[in-house]
């Protein structure tokens, strides 16, 4: 696929699983397996493609308070297959992994894959997978505000960006979100300011390499001007 823009950083909202299960009849740990395996795929098809930073919200701060605890033993048992298996392939692509949130409530063993995980990769890739895992935008702003504070730097936004999460990744240029919501949910409030946005009522474990590239195409057509005229 030729575009005349292809954005660097795309942020990916997973939609949907839970609801793709139901409709079959399975349990919803099954649409998680079953939206898992997308996201493997459409972040090969990123790096094919040339997208530098590809950021998916895995599970959020409300999903880990909120969750039945089997969904979320689930959850935690596709991130310990994911980053067991499937990671070291992306470090044999020269792909590289970050995981952005507050990840000390997890599982031990689980807390420890993902921070083996990051450790582990390649120093330098022309290709990072960020996992948004126990992630919030609002608390991840008040956890930089604290560390700004504590530090006595003067509070500016180019300060504060020095503290997020995502300090060493550029703001994402478009925001996709699967499974027919319209909003962020709390994803990337911060560095979402100037982002494209892309809904699509498609169920994530439905969300294939080519409504990706539906996706990339409207964002091709988008006219960006920064506040400019």
């Amino acid at each position: 696929m030729v575009l005349s823009s292809l954005p660097r950083h795309v942020g990916l909202i997973m939609d949907g699983n839970g609801r793709w299960a139901k409709k079959r009849l399975m349990p919803r740990t099954l649409g998680h397996n079953a939206g898992m395996n997308a996201m493997i795929e459409l972040a090969r098809h990123s790096k094919e493609l040339g997208i530098n930073y590809l950021t998916v919200y895995t599970l959020s701060t409300e999903n880990l308070a909120n969750r039945p605890k089997d969904e979320l033993e689930g959850i935690f048992n596709l991130l310990r297959k994911y980053f067991s298996v499937y990671v070291k392939k992306l470090y044999k692509n020269g792909a590289r992994v970050k995981v952005i949130g507050d990840i000390s409530p997890l599982p031990a063993d689980v807390k420890k894959l993902l921070e083996d995980g990051e450790k582990n990769s390649p120093a330098t890739a022309d290709f990072t997978l960020t996992f948004a895992i126990n992630y919030g935008g609002r608390a991840e702003i008040v956890r930089a505000v604290k560390a700004l504070g504590a530090c006595g730097e003067q509070i500016c936004e180019e300060a504060l960006s020095k503290y997020m999460y995502t300090a060493e990744l550029p703001d994402p240029d478009l925001i996709i979100r699967t499974g027919g919501e319209v909003r962020l949910s709390n994803f990337l409030l911060w560095q979402a300011a100037y982002a494209e946005l892309y809904f699509t009522p498609v169920l994530f474990p439905d969300f294939s390499c080519d409504e990706f590239d539906k996706a990339l195409e409207e964002f091709a057509k988008r006219n960006r001007r920064f506040g400019g005229v």
